[in-house]
């Protein structure tokens, strides 16, 4: 028989747990489904030290307790399982979990987040977290006066480069074309900065260090003739070549931007589906942050508590 919910949340990283927080505490008695991926990319930080309210730092995977604790207070139900179908063409909803268990949710909230894109490399796993990243506002302040890389050749990476040039002592800006596709305003910018050595026509082999990334081996105009094998020193490395909004469940159901994004109407949370709100990074392609995807999941939480008032099934 099917669960039937007034209010289901997609997604347990902080938009998610968040949502879950505010949706409990209206007495929506939220259903809260954790995913692939429990507490979201966060489980894969180390150090946070940006998120307010824990002025000493916190290691990720705790932070992401500390949320699923307290939308449990709140008596939040959090189901381990995995959404395989959702349809969205009529109220209440119908999403299936693992293939077979059905829940009819009168307001749907996705907080899917989006997974950084990476190289494929073997070695980006092995360093992840010690030396690896793929957001420089998050752990860039862990680089002070240090050596970095930053590989990509896009406005993000740019943009990336340019925020650790004001914490490191040196950046390397891997690019794999013999040219920058960013704007020519962030061009100039990264052109002009001192701290900034482009690599033209590269590519990173691996990484190296004992523990933590000490190096790159990297290539420069591979296949060609003047094809050449060199080791840089550094001590952080830094993805910027894009993420994959978690999306595709969705694609054909919700109006997605160009890059898979969901969009919404803002300044709320609503999608082209009345009914279904989206929050955290699966809608937010700009500022990827924790703080930034917990206030979203809060205002989806009070978007669909305000909904459920005003369409009283």
């Amino acid at each position: 028989m099917a669960q039937t919910v007034k209010c289901l949340i997609i997604g347990s990283g902080p938009a998610g747990y968040t949502a879950a927080i505010y949706a409990a505490r209206a007495n929506l008695s939220p259903v809260l489904v954790q995913g692939p991926v429990p507490g979201g990319q966060l489980t894969t930080t180390t150090e946070v030290e940006n998120f307010p309210g824990y002025p000493q730092g916190i290691q990720g995977p705790e932070m992401m307790n500390d949320l699923r604790a307290q939308a449990l207070r709140f008596n939040t139900e959090i189901r381990e399982a995995l959404v395989t179908s959702v349809d969205l063409s009529k109220r209440p909803f119908t999403v299936t979990l693992n293939g077979s268990d059905i829940i009819m949710a009168e307001t749907l909230i996705v907080c899917t987040g989006a997974t950084a894109k990476y190289l494929g490399l073997p070695d980006e796993q092995k360093y992840n977290g010690m030396g690896v990243s793929a957001c420089a506002t998050c752990d860039g302040f862990f680089y002070r006066n240090r050596t970095v890389a930053v590989v990509g050749g896009g406005d993000t990476a740019c943009e990336e480069a340019l925020y650790l040039a004001g914490l490191a002592k040196k950046v390397y800006l891997i690019v794999r074309k013999d040219y920058l596709r960013a704007s020519k305003v962030m061009q100039k910018r990264v052109g002009e900065n001192p701290k900034i050595e482009i690599l033209f026509n590269t590519n990173t082999e691996g990484l190296f260090g004992e523990e933590v990334v000490e190096g790159a081996h990297v290539v420069s105009h591979l296949g060609t003739p003047r094809e050449d094998h060199f080791d840089i020193a550094i001590d952080g490395f830094f993805l910027a070549i894009g993420h994959k909004p978690n999306t595709a469940m969705f694609d054909g159901q919700l109006e997605l931007d160009a890059d898979g994004y969901i969009k919404v109407k803002a300044p709320s949370t609503c999608t082209s589906v009345e009914g279904v709100f989206a929050a955290g990074d699966v809608a937010d392609p700009r500022y990827r942050q924790a703080i930034v995807a917990a206030g979203s999941g809060a205002r989806a939480a009070l978007d669909a508590e305000r909904f459920l008032v005003e369409h009283t099934l």
